[in-house]
């Protein structure tokens, strides 16, 4: 038995057997059972998966800080696997994979796995996860969220770093202490970040993607930490956000110093989506009655007046191909003249213009546009040279938005053919004037798709390639649009944020789950500014006017408010919907918007436009229940949404926002205080 010890944490290892014996937070042990400190997965050439663990009967050499596992059967007898593992203030954990024969290659390790008590039966304790799920969320039962298992082809759901996952951390925690989770990674190199029900507890995920070549070693050159935190989602958030200070992105600087931002990003526009086509995404593609492009003007302006606001019109259903069928979106539906006037006009009142593109897919055929069909073209051009490959290094069709909007494959913006039949497709839109572009739609967090293939340029198995190289192309497409702003569908990952610097945070998706709450800003705000979205997938019944309350939560947290218009000018409860007999009260909504705009420009901009997020004492307030859709349950949320910031004078700065028409009251730290209705205030303490 090896055991350490950190500050407040106390680790046994049962080396002989492989696994965790005991975590001790203090007095509280965490081990629910017994798994495996490590499962690797290997694939031989023929793309076969062959999966080794610690808990085999291996040889075991203990050298100082190191354990080193060898004697693996059959084909893997060269193989040998060194876990080290160094007590400090905290737990630190690395892991090296040597001896890998040449017809094999190492695809990924779990590493260090940990089995923690199951949180149902914990949670009069407190048991929960923090967990970094598109903009954060924290969980009270392990089943709540489903488990997609990262496989080839990709899909936008899985829970990788850097992509649906905005932060290489995790936490498990109870009311008065927890554990964070994270890696140190300053490469951000491609990562699982999950958990799951394993046996009578709940497994804890670290998935390291090796991104070697068939024979290499791997060698893991950063810590994965296990620190002792406080039990508020703030607190392991604060652990990383301190790392991360010390270890920025290449390129990341604050909002306040960052020279590459346009004018308008500080203004916080207010953003107003609609189509040009059709209703909906599985409508009839034909144009509405806001097509021409110029029809809309009249109600973005009745917006700009009642709200006084800078408006961004972000269109979609826009392509002259078909809807979200990428990579060609050029030129747009109607031609360029109509589109360029809408553009001028927009540019003339002061208010943008935005467009959604859709990503690394090479559409094969739209399900919405039938005539659109790529078929012949995928032969003459040799795309399928630049498309994912599969682990037996062959090309196939892509999962993502089949079948309902497209047939297609993935490109692999690695591969010379991939950059290149992508550069053809977007340099139009690079040239067109338009202020925000959110030009990776459907890749989500701006990652790119895993490719297995062994004739690009870049390793067969999926790693730290795949950050390098997305930095590297963003790069270039930021010198092609200097005057753009690009984005990408769910909150920009980590390395990416220089890159795309407005994509959409669609907190809601979420509260199926459990509680949203702002990860994503507690630890980006100073360097990034998200925007509500078109709330596509809002599990609300729709039933329900909860639109000034969505409204009210992506304020209350720096992000900027997004308006999904109806071809009538009505507003629509959100992307996707096709119950239009209940919209939201539109008046309401814009008063709101008005209020919360006025209260931004006079005290709130020093916080939600480039602030830092404080842990402070929480607001206390009723809670009120909304229905969900879908059979999902009643949720309860609080009735007013808040955040606490730092001030420059070291004070806490509490923003409180009242989406009801009725002045509320609240508590912070017993002191009872008012904000009233539609509107917004700020308590210093």
């Amino acid at each position: 038995m090896i055991t350490l010890n950190g500050r407040n944490i106390k680790l046994t290892i049962d080396e002989a057997g492989g696994f965790v014996s005991s975590l001790k937070l203090g007095e509280v042990e965490l081990i629910s059972c017994k798994c495996p400190i490590f499962i690797a997965r290997l694939r031989n050439l023929e793309g076969k998966c062959f999966y080794i663990d610690s808990r085999e009967k291996l040889n075991v050499s203990i050298n100082g800080s190191k354990i080193t596992y060898s004697g693996f059967d059959k084909d893997f007898s060269s193989l040998c696997i060194t876990v080290s593992v160094v007590a400090n203030d905290n737990i630190s954990w690395q892991i090296t994979v040597s001896g890998v024969p040449q017809n094999y290659a190492l695809e990924w390790v779990e590493f260090p796995k940990v089995c923690l008590p199951s949180l149902i039966d914990n949670n009069e304790n407190g048991g929960k996860i923090l967990f970094p799920h598109d903009e954060g969320v924290i969980l009270s039962d392990e089943r709540s969220l489903p488990r997609y298992e990262p496989e080839f082809p990709s899909s936008g759901a899985y829970f990788t770093f850097p992509n649906k996952i905005c932060s290489q951390f995790i936490a498990y925690l109870f009311d008065d202490v927890g554990l964070y989770i994270g890696a140190h990674d300053p490469s951000r190199s491609l990562k699982g970040v999950d958990f799951y029900p394993y046996e009578n507890g709940v497994a804890m995920q670290m998935r390291l993607y090796s991104g070697v070549d068939y024979g290499q070693d791997f060698i893991q050159d950063y810590p994965i930490v296990w620190q002792v935190c406080l039990g508020n989602w703030q607190s392991p958030c604060e652990i990383y956000r301190s790392w991360l200070s010390k270890n920025p992105t290449e390129g990341m600087v604050p909002i306040s110093k960052n020279k590459a931002l346009p004018r308008w990003y500080e203004d916080s526009p207010l953003v107003v989506t609609y189509p040009v086509r059709g209703v909906h995404d599985m409508d009839k593609m034909v144009p509405n009655a806001l097509f021409p492009y110029t029809n809309a003007l009249p109600i973005l302006e009745r917006i700009k007046n009642a709200t006084q606001c800078r408006i961004l019109a972000l269109l979609m259903h826009w392509e002259g191909t078909a809807p979200w069928a990428p990579p060609y979106v050029w030129p747009p539906y109607g031609g360029e003249k109509l589109f360029c006037e809408f553009r001028d006009k927009l540019h003339e009142n002061g208010d943008l213009l935005g467009i959604y593109c859709s990503g690394f897919g090479y559409t094969l055929k739209s399900t919405l546009i039938e005539s659109y069909n790529c078929e012949e073209r995928i032969k003459e051009e040799n795309v399928l040279e630049g498309v994912c490959h599969s682990p037996q290094n062959k090309p196939e069709l892509g999962i993502t938005c089949t079948p309902y909007q497209r047939y297609g494959y993935d490109l692999c913006p690695a591969s010379s053919r991939g950059r290149e039949i992508l550069e053809e497709a977007y340099l139009p839109v690079f040239n067109s004037g338009v202020d925000y572009a959110q030009i990776l739609d459907q890749n989500h967090g701006g990652g790119q798709y895993m490719c297995y293939a062994r004739g690009h340029n870049h390793p067969p198995m999926p790693g730290l390639w795949m950050t390098s190289n997305m930095k590297e192309l963003l790069t270039e497409w930021n010198k092609s649009a200097p005057n753009m702003v690009f984005g990408c569908e769910s909150a920009t990952a980590e390395p990416f944020i220089p890159n795309l610097l407005m994509s959409d945070n669609r907190f809601e998706l979420n509260y199926p789950y459990g509680t949203p709450v702002p990860v994503y800003a507690f630890i980006y705000h100073e360097y990034i500014r998200s925007f509500m979205g078109n709330q596509c997938g809002c599990p609300f019944d729709t039933k329900l006017d909860t639109l000034r309350y969505r409204l009210a939560y992506s304020f209350s947290v720096g992000d900027i408010m997004t308006l999904v218009l109806a071809p009538n000018g009505d507003l629509m409860t959100h992307w996707s919907t096709q119950d239009f007999e209940h919209a939201p009260d539109m008046e309401k909504a814009l008063t709101l918007i008005k209020n919360l705009m006025e209260f931004y420009r006079k005290s709130g901009k020093k916080y939600l436009y480039c602030g830092r997020m404080s842990n402070a004492s929480p607001v206390k307030c009723e809670e009120i229940e909304i229905p969900q859709l879908r059979g999902k349950p009643i949720s309860r949320l609080p009735r007013l949404l808040s955040s606490s910031w730092e001030d420059e004078s070291g004070k806490t700065a509490y923003i409180v926002v009242n989406p009801e028409d009725c002045t509320l009251d609240f508590t912070i730290d017993g002191t009872r205080y008012t904000v009233g209705p539609l509107n917004a205030t700020l308590i210093l303490k």
